[in-house]
């Protein structure tokens, strides 16, 4: 039996690594680049889905993605800080829309 590697190791709690995920992403000069998220205490987060329909459900079907392994996401997002992968979160608030600036005050 071929042991797990370091990165490969899932938390005590998990009772296996996550796995292939469906990653989303948005568009950049260079290609594609992971959507970061922020956790409820507002910590950033990478995220990753189990299933298409789980990432549509949650963010929309027009949500581009790519499929990457656990440890390829925790390698891509290290070096930006992001520690955190979280897998199927069921709750986004929806986009912040810009507010249109007031119009200016003329005096008469």
């Amino acid at each position: 039996m071929a042991g797990l590697l370091y990165g490969d190791d899932p938390e005590p709690s998990d009772p296996f690594p996550a796995g292939p995920l469906y990653v989303p992403v948005r568009p950049g000069p260079f290609g594609c680049a992971a959507r970061l998220f922020r956790t409820p205490l507002g910590d950033r987060t990478a995220v990753g889905f189990t299933s298409v329909r789980r990432l549509t459900v949650t963010l929309g079907p027009g949500q581009p993605w790519i499929r990457l392994a656990a440890p390829a996401l925790h390698a891509l997002t290290a070096p930006l800080g992001v520690t955190t992968l979280t897998v199927d979160p069921q709750f986004t608030a929806p986009a912040t829309r810009p507010t249109p600036a007031p119009a200016p005050a003329y005096a008469a």
